[in-house]
């Protein structure tokens, strides 16, 4: 097993854009997600965003990608699974622990284009930092 308070030392992605068929559902979707993860969404002309998620409509569609976001606590797992089913996901495994690490609790499900979509809670571990310095030292 990997010990995830060594991989908990910021963000990894930079920006992830998903190529979606229908701009509404996938606004609707997003939308209700993001929102019992405490994210805002903007909007823009031909796209939305939040954070470093961008999506778009378009052809032809790139594939199926998988977007695993942070969540506070197991109850905000359980709660983004809701959401995501009321607003048109499906089911791609329910809340709970996987076999990742000790503490892995996550749900899954697929967005309307069938993207894998994951809320995950890796126990007590310090949070991701909300942006990360690096400074060369001699």
């Amino acid at each position: 097993m990997v010990e995830m308070n060594s991989w908990q030392r910021g963000r990894l992605i930079d920006h992830i854009q998903l190529v979606v068929r229908d701009m509404e559902a996938a606004r609707r979707f997003y939308g209700a997600v993001l929102e019992v993860l405490g994210v805002p969404i903007l909007d823009a002309d031909g796209f939305f965003f939040a954070d470093e998620l961008c999506v778009s409509a378009g052809e032809p569609l790139t594939g199926r990608a998988h977007i695993a976001f942070q969540a506070p606590d197991r109850e905000t797992v359980q709660r983004f699974h809701e959401a995501a089913l009321a607003a048109g996901g499906t089911d791609n495994g329910g809340p709970g622990l996987r076999p990742y690490h000790a503490d892995y609790y996550a749900a899954f499900v697929l967005d309307p284009d069938g993207n894998n979509i994951e809320a995950v809670y890796h126990g007590p571990a310090e949070r991701s930092a909300p942006s990360v310095e690096i400074r060369a030292t001699s």
